[in-house]
């Protein structure tokens, strides 16, 4: 769908006001009371990622391994990335957090899932460390989680930009810390990927509760783009709709879809991100020459609400917030290492609560009404 360029700049500017006011302006019971100040002395700095990592690593009696990136270069401010990798199996299973410097609760579910493969000796940590690999990178934007921002300060240029949207085939690359993390991972081939983020504050459809925790695909099921992708239009449905199950078996059910969402007209619209990390994962983005072979494998992410730069975080519901990933990803892991997603069925997918779908939310083509994908 070709557009004048008059026309292209105004929606630019149409979705950078709605995305603004969308699902991160509303008010939603149940959220937290800050009074618009979040203090982060009790969140991880990147010195004390840093100190927790090496600590794993000591006390893990050989399982853990803990290394930089260095080879590869620094971030912009010259702060080494740090990877920590535990398991002998077959299967890479690479874990990414805090690519936005103010979602920071993620890193610490991180961690704590890092240690319980470090000492745990349960028959459910042992068939998933016999059985893969994993690569855990704990703090994926250390400047950004020094600043509390959500992306970096690019300091050739001075710009600020965000690492999720860096990975594109034109134009993008621009940090630092994008080329060297995608140095690794081109280098590496993983066979999975999870994606841990925060996100605005909003309500499941059709209740007064607020959404504590999302699932989200970056390149939506259906959409314009992932069903083109080998089976991961499935997998990836079959992989969240096993998470949602598995967590309302905890008791947690404040759970829904990531979609962004228009609260006045109660619609949500997919997302459809080709910049995004995970999403240039499951294309195969062959940048630089350094992915030759176009490997590619499915990725999905977690989102969970608020964040520590504005005021949506209340110190009360971080462990709260921290555990819900921290299941999350250890039953999500658990079921890709035995298979037992394979034996969801896909379309288990549209139980997980959503409002209904108006349309995708686009970083090439700006937002593409469902009935357009074709699918």
């Amino acid at each position: 769908m070709r557009k004048s360029a008059g026309k292209i700049a105004l929606l630019t500017a149409f979705l950078v006001m709605l995305f603004s006011t969308l699902s991160f302006a509303a008010t939603v019971p149940g959220g937290p009371s800050t009074n618009g100040n979040t203090s982060i002395n009790s969140m991880l700095s990147y010195e004390d990622v840093v100190k927790t990592l090496k600590s794993i690593e000591q006390t893990s009696k050989g399982k853990v391994e803990v290394f930089t990136l260095d080879r590869f270069g620094k971030s912009e401010q010259g702060r080494s990335i740090y990877v920590a990798k535990v398991g002998t199996g077959e299967k890479k299973i690479w874990i990414q957090a805090q690519i936005h410097g103010n979602e920071k609760l993620v890193t610490e579910a991180a961690l704590q899932l890092l240690k319980t493969y470090a000492s745990n000796s349960s028959k459910e940590v042992q068939t998933v460390l016999e059985e893969s690999t994993l690569y855990f990178i704990p703090m994926y934007n250390p400047d950004g989680a020094e600043m509390n921002t959500r992306g970096t300060k690019v300091m050739e240029t001075g710009q600020l930009l965000d690492l999720n949207r860096d990975w594109a085939a034109e134009g993008g690359f621009k940090a630092n810390e994008s080329k060297v993390v995608y140095s690794y991972w081109a280098e590496l081939k993983p066979d999975f990927a999870i994606d841990l983020h925060h996100q605005g504050l909003k309500q499941i459809y059709g209740t007064n509760e607020a959404t504590s925790f999302s699932l989200g695909i970056s390149l939506a099921p259906n959409g314009p783009t992932l069903p083109a992708y080998k089976n991961y239009n499935d997998v990836t449905r079959q992989m969240l709709a096993y998470v949602y199950d598995e967590m309302n078996g905890y008791g947690y059910t404040h759970i829904d879809r990531y979609q962004i969402v228009d609260s006045e007209k109660q619609v949500g619209y997919d997302i459809d991100i080709k910049g995004g990390v995970v999403s240039a994962m499951m294309m195969g983005l062959n940048f630089n020459g350094l992915n030759p072979e176009n490997h590619s494998h499915p990725a999905v992410f977690f989102e969970t609400k608020g964040n520590s730069s504005d005021g949506s975080l209340g110190q009360k519901s971080n462990g709260y917030l921290t555990k819900q990933n921290y299941l999350a990803l250890k039953s999500l892991i658990y079921g890709y290492v035995t298979g037992e997603v394979n034996d969801v069925d896909p379309e288990s997918w549209n139980r997980i609560p959503s409002y209904p779908l108006a349309g995708y939310w686009t970083d090439y083509n700006g937002i593409v009404p469902a009935e357009s994908s074709g699918f």
